[in-house]
């Protein structure tokens, strides 16, 4: 007989679907030689400091230093405090009883860090010493699952990858539990808490919350003409910001209505805008609140839900390249793709035989690729899955199209002895921009149709019809949304001042693709931080901490980053 174990009920009774195990008991399915079950979620946990004797918060018990760790039954938080959860310990009996009747055991949790942790954690907390394989599949429809149990990983080829998720977590008990205890005791409120991973995302909160209602405006002022051809227009501006208005107003006087401009470059070109790659898990929680105000933690629950109807692949992926061998099913994919209402008018000029291979490269694949759909056709979508289903399918049409082809335009010209330039550019040919025709792909250069389409050609004299001095100001940097937060967690290793650190770190952020969501939603339900409209702003608590904490290490992006690199490097058996 042999044990499946999958990590959430859904995904258990699709693969014991799929290898006939089709006799349904209490927490398991049983038949053809299987025996399918299940954890949900994280069902054994590292233990609690009261466990080890820490009953109560007292500077002379930090740092609390458990050697060696426990593992308990899961725990939850009620009025009464902690206490173990029976719906979980009754899964745990479960999974034993299947256990001790099976010689082969086959891991079926999710293929990444955290679900290759809940199946060890269970493994270890049971005491079994049985020999495993692996289920390491990106997608749930019927052929993957056949195709990955026709070809089972040996379990140990994991290790290092249970390795990184084991010193992650008993590393941020060590961090979390010393430093909120500690936290408890310097304030006197037991109701907070310090992770090396939400307290840089609350110091960035913070920072930015402060510097914008810091903010002082300093006005500037812009000198530009207006040159006429015929009914045509073009308006150029003088490069330069004059930061005195009277230095301003003496160049604006320079200029009248004799004056004459001479054009000393006139320079036509073309320009491709590619297409984007395809999303991973950050990337579309981006878009999906910036085009349907939906949260981090919404879009992955809609994603997740997406995944187990087997609609997409598996989502929690931090990869936004697909290799080679799935390439290769591309073209189906994107024929079930037009054939969406959505996308059906693009569709009739799509080209199949050049496909962008922009998004296609082995070596950029983690260890799952970037989100595709399945091709299996949607029933009874919620309007939100639908919503989200659609962005996916989009962003694949979006990727595998030519480049958005452009004719860029650059003007100079020179009047009573100063500089103006004018930059605009024409879409020759959509190509990607096709599919959504979204405003928000415009670049810098594109005129809103304000109608500016005179061309002058070098070497010409033209009478300065029209002059303008406008008056502008600095503007702070805007608040946080949920999609520039989420940016900021994956990009915040770029902006380390220290060179030899940033180097480190250049591709490294804040989390992983899976837990920047649930990060967000801690420091919500902590009360550090609160949504006011579309953005993200402190609580007066959050300030509080990051007064108190922002000078220390637990609170650089620094620490974080450099422990997401060492993980990595565990996962590649390179640490």
């Amino acid at each position: 007989m042999k044990a499946i174990i999958a990590e959430k009920q859904s995904v258990g009774m699709d693969i014991a679907r799929v290898v006939g195990a089709t006799e349904k008991k209490d927490g398991y399915c049983t038949g053809n030689g299987y025996m399918v079950t299940w954890a949900s979620g994280h069902l054994v946990s590292l233990a609690l400091p009261d466990t080890y004797g820490y009953t109560k918060a007292v500077a002379e018990d930090l740092p609390m230093m458990p050697h060696p760790f426990r593992l308990v039954s899961r725990q939850i938080r009620t009025d009464r405090g902690m206490v173990t959860d029976i719906a979980a310990s009754r899964q745990l009996k479960v999974i034993d009883e299947v256990f001790s009747k099976c010689d082969d055991i086959i891991v079926a949790t999710d293929a990444g860090r955290e679900g290759e942790l809940i199946f060890r954690w269970i493994y270890a907390y049971l005491g079994y010493t049985k020999p495993f394989r692996r289920l390491w599949i990106s997608s749930l429809t019927d052929e993957a699952i056949r195709e990955g149990m026709a070809n089972l990983k040996d379990g140990s080829g994991y290790d290092s990858l249970y390795a990184a998720a084991d010193s992650r977590a008993k590393a941020d008990w060590l961090v979390g539990m010393n430093a909120s205890r500690a936290l408890a005791i310097a304030s006197g409120s037991a109701n907070n808490s310090i992770g090396r991973v939400q307290t840089p995302t609350l110091a960035m909160i913070c920072a930015r919350f402060k510097e914008n209602r810091n903010f002082v405006s300093t006005p500037y002022w812009q000198l530009h003409i207006t040159l006429k051809q015929g009914e045509a227009h073009r308006q150029f501006i003088h490069p330069e910001e004059f930061k005195e208005k009277g230095t301003a107003e003496a160049a604006y006087r320079k200029i009248s209505s004799e004056s004459v401009a001479t054009v000393t470059k006139a320079e036509r070109k073309r320009t491709f805008q590619q297409p984007p790659l395809l999303y991973d898990l950050t990337a579309l929680q981006k878009d999906c609140n910036i085009h349907y105000d939906l949260t981090a933690d919404k879009t992955l629950s809609i994603a997740q839900s997406l995944y187990e109807k087997k609609l997409i692949s598996y989502p929690r992926t931090g990869s936004r390249y697909i290799p080679e061998d799935v390439m290769a099913h591309i073209p189906v994919l994107l024929e079930k793709i037009v054939a969406m209402p959505e996308f059906r008018e693009y569709g009739h000029t799509f080209d199949f035989s050049g496909l962008n291979t922009g998004s296609v490269d082995n070596a950029k694949v983690t260890d799952h690729h970037a989100l595709i759909i399945t091709g299996i056709v949607p029933q009874e979508l919620s309007e939100a899955e639908s919503a989200v289903y659609t962005l996916i399918a989009g962003r694949m049409l979006e990727s595998f199209s030519p480049p958005c082809e452009k004719e860029s335009l650059s003007m100079e010209c020179t009047c009573e002895g100063m500089d103006f330039r004018s930059r605009s550019s024409v879409i020759v040919n959509p190509g990607w921009r096709g599919v959504f025709r979204r405003k928000e792909d415009r670049e810098k250069d594109e005129p809103e149709g304000n109608g500016e389409s005179a061309v002058f050609a070098g070497g010409e004299n033209v009478l300065v019809t029209g002059h303008g001095l406008a008056q502008k100001k600095t503007l702070p940097k805007p608040l946080y949304t949920e999609a520039t937060l989420l940016e900021a967690m994956e990009t915040c290793g770029r902006h380390i001042t220290d060179n030899e650190a940033k180097e480190a770190m250049k591709d490294v952020g804040i989390g992983t693709p899976a837990t920047r969501a649930a990060i967000i939603t801690t420091l919500v339900s902590r009360d550090y931080i609160a949504r006011s409209g579309k953005s993200i702003v402190p609580t007066e608590k959050g300030m509080y901490l990051y007064e108190a904490v922002k000078e220390m290490l637990v609170a650089d992006v620094e620490l974080t980053g450099s422990w997401e690199k060492a993980l990595a490097q565990i996962e590649r058996h390179t640490l």
